[in-house]
């Protein structure tokens, strides 16, 4: 009998977006009410926990500038007292700043002109700003903008590398590897490679970020660990040290 041919990293990346939708079911990401806070929640979040961002939001809620004719005239010292729960308000307020600044300059004011332009044309100009670096740019084309980009993390980046998806450091585990790795899993079915697909499996990787791939791994009962038998027993035992 003919041996089973060993699957790719990217469909091992396909099956186990699979796995986790068994586990963990729709995740409705982002949590926000527009595509703005979307926005806004994108910037926030930048090396802080989510609950911090919630508490900046709600103090940007309160004060009414959670809109783009809020936070256009609300004064630079009054944004960064609002949004200090998230920290680095020092940067990230100005950056908010620009942000909206460039979109009266170059898109009418308006998110919905913003988000009719090609994708092509819009990760470029979003990387030009102050305070927006791939993860951030990507999120808000697919989360507010509704573009069909992957987002990668932190928690995919600990997946790729424990599952040996990706060659471990100084191989290629950098941001624009995971991207590509996650376009090529969802490639073989192009009529799902959409925003809504993209934006499931990010979801769904965070969850079992916080469940299992945490700084120090927890794979008992971790949905991904059928995944683990293409990867040899002495790698296993050293991911699980990761």
């Amino acid at each position: 009998m003919k041996p089973r041919q060993r699957p790719s990293p990217a469909q091992r990346l396909r099956n186990m977006h699979g796995l986790l939708e068994q586990a963990y079911g729709p995740q409705h990401w982002w949590p926000a009410e527009t595509p703005f806070e979307v926005i806004l929640g994108a910037y926030l979040t930048q090396n802080t926990a989510w609950k911090a961002v919630e508490r900046s939001l709600a103090n940007l809620r309160q004060a009414g500038a959670l809109t783009l004719d809020g936070l256009r005239s609300i004064a630079l010292e009054d944004l960064q007292n609002l949004i200090r729960p998230s920290g680095f308000h020092t940067r990230k307020a100005p950056a908010l700043k620009a942000f909206v600044a460039m979109l009266d300059r170059e898109f009418s004011s308006s998110l919905d002109v913003f988000a009719a332009s090609p994708t092509a044309t819009l990760r470029p100009r979003l990387l030009a700003l102050p305070g927006v670096g791939p993860e951030t740019a990507d999120a808000i084309l697919l989360y507010a903008l509704n573009h069909p980009v992957p987002v990668a993390d932190e928690y995919l980046r600990r997946v790729a590398l424990r599952h040996r998806l990706l060659a471990p450091p100084p191989g290629p585990a950098g941001y624009d590897s995971l991207v590509d790795l996650t376009r090529q899993a969802f490639a073989v079915d192009p009529s799902v490679s959409s925003s809504r697909l993209f934006n499931q499996f990010h979801a769904l990787t965070v969850a079992v970020g916080k469940a299992h791939c945490a700084r120090t791994p927890h794979c008992t009962g971790c949905p991904l660990a059928a995944d683990l038998q293409f990867v040899t027993p002495a790698v296993v035992k050293d991911a699980k040290r990761k």
